[in-house]
């Protein structure tokens, strides 16, 4: 699909910010996020849902099977490798690292299969020729292997498409990324101790009990490895990294825009239109932690096209819409911009402060343009198209294309780990038959 004909069917959406007078509960919120179906006004921009009621009922049986089977094969791997913890750690945390691509490459599978979502991505001067497409179309993103990530929190499947990117960069990244959530996450069943395995860093949103969780975490990332998956270089080094980081907190709803507008209220600073104010102190912690091992910042602006005005991403896109009624979005954009470290105001809390809230302004102020347009201000020399023009008046600024693994097989690499161990397990059960004499 083209730029051209993705941003052709746009809808309008005002500029006016919704009314925060009616605000819905927590619990509501949550169970909209999840399994609500989305308000008529959706079906202005999305359509009436694909998929009748049984074909919904069938696919949400086939989607539960499939991410229950995978999501327990992956666990499964990261069990049989735990005891290697206290073998030797280095290849206990390559091995983590392994089941990590198995979960991102479920991911970007699951996605392709159950949601198929056209991805427009666009950048600033910032990042000259880091987004790549071949002439198969598959983006190749040419981000460091250790950086800091931060992004707007539109609905939970941000992160999907984040450790997607992880996935398109050279070298692959989606086997090194680390997430910063809410606690609550860390008591989902079986995918909480999944992340937990996965180094994946809890906040509780009280400070005092944060820091030293946050630097416990940090500096494990800062320690030198000899494993198998300690990068490109050979040695004892630095692990890969990529540390993504949601400054808002929690992703934007009628609910905690209230919350932001309050907040803004009584701060006495203009409030944001598109999404929640951020909140500093963790990054710049982060930054000034991991201070000389990381040099680059980038910031990825997201906006899903389709939301109808008024609405937020999380009452359109949610589980129920997008994977079981088959209403994902029209397009998903991403727009990036990349800061050097050594020149953000990492020492000073107030001026640190002050840039984070500038660059969601800023943010603010694109996607009031993308909910106009379609699209991002993206800038021609971002952008690298294998096979494309070179002249400045006709090469793009975006690159489109589609979430999708390499190799349509590339997934069956998920059954490897637990499939290798029935075998030695039957191997050698079969051996101890015949040394005990049995049949």
């Amino acid at each position: 699909m083209s730029s051209s004909q993705s941003s052709g069917s746009v809808h309008q959406r005002k500029s006016t910010r919704p009314d925060l007078d009616r605000v819905p509960s927590n619990l509501a919120t949550e169970w909209q996020a999840w399994m609500g179906s989305g308000p008529k006004e959706v079906e202005e921009t999305l359509g009436s849902p694909k998929h009748g009621p049984w074909l919904q009922t069938l696919r949400v049986i086939g989607f539960f099977i499939h991410f229950t089977l995978v999501v327990l094969l992956i666990h499964g791997a990261q069990l049989l490798g735990s005891p290697l913890y206290f073998i030797n750690k280095d290849y206990f945390y390559a091995w983590m690292s392994m089941t990590k691509q198995y979960f991102g490459l479920f991911a970007t599978t699951m996605t392709h299969w159950w949601s198929p979502t056209v991805i427009r991505i666009s950048g600033d001067k910032s990042m000259a020729g880091l987004i790549q497409q071949s002439e198969d179309g598959q983006v190749r993103m040419d981000l460091e292997e250790r950086a800091v990530l931060m992004a707007n929190h539109q609905i939970y499947t941000d992160w999907v498409y984040l450790w997607w990117v992880g996935y398109t960069n050279i070298p692959p990244m989606h086997g090194h990324i680390y997430i910063i959530l809410k606690e609550s996450l860390k008591w989902a069943p079986i995918l909480g101790p999944a992340m937990r395995f996965y180094g994946f860093i809890f906040m509780a949103r009280k400070w005092a009990k944060d820091q030293e969780r946050m630097r416990y975490r940090l500096q494990k990332l800062s320690t030198r490895h000899t494993g198998p998956m300690s990068g490109t270089h050979g040695a004892a080094q630095l692990d890969p990294m990529w540390l993504l980081i949601f400054p808002e907190g929690t992703n934007t709803s009628a609910n905690t825009r209230a919350g932001s507008k309050k907040y803004a209220d009584k701060a006495g600073i203009p409030d944001l239109r598109h999404q929640l104010l951020p909140r500093s102190t963790g990054l710049q912690f982060c930054l000034q932690e991991l201070k000389g091992t990381v040099e680059y910042l980038y910031d990825c602006t997201i906006g899903y096209e389709g939301i109808p005005p008024g609405l937020y991403g999380q009452d359109v896109f949610t589980l129920r819409s997008v994977y079981f009624q088959g209403r994902p979005p029209k397009s998903v954009n991403m727009h990036w911009r990349r800061y050097k470290i050594s020149l953000m105001p990492i020492t000073d809390h107030e001026a640190m402060a002050k840039w984070v809230l500038d660059r969601w302004r800023e943010k603010d102020d694109m996607l009031e343009q993308f909910y106009k347009t379609g699209k991002f201000p993206g800038d021609t020399s971002a952008v690298e198209i294998e096979g494309g023009p070179r002249e400045k008046e006709w090469k793009t600024a975006y690159v489109n294309t589609e979430v999708k693994a390499r190799n349509p097989l590339e997934f069956l690499q998920v059954f490897a780990p637990v499939a290798a161990a029935t075998m030695i397990g039957s191997i050698l059960v079969r051996a101890i038959d015949m040394l005990l004499g049995k049949k």
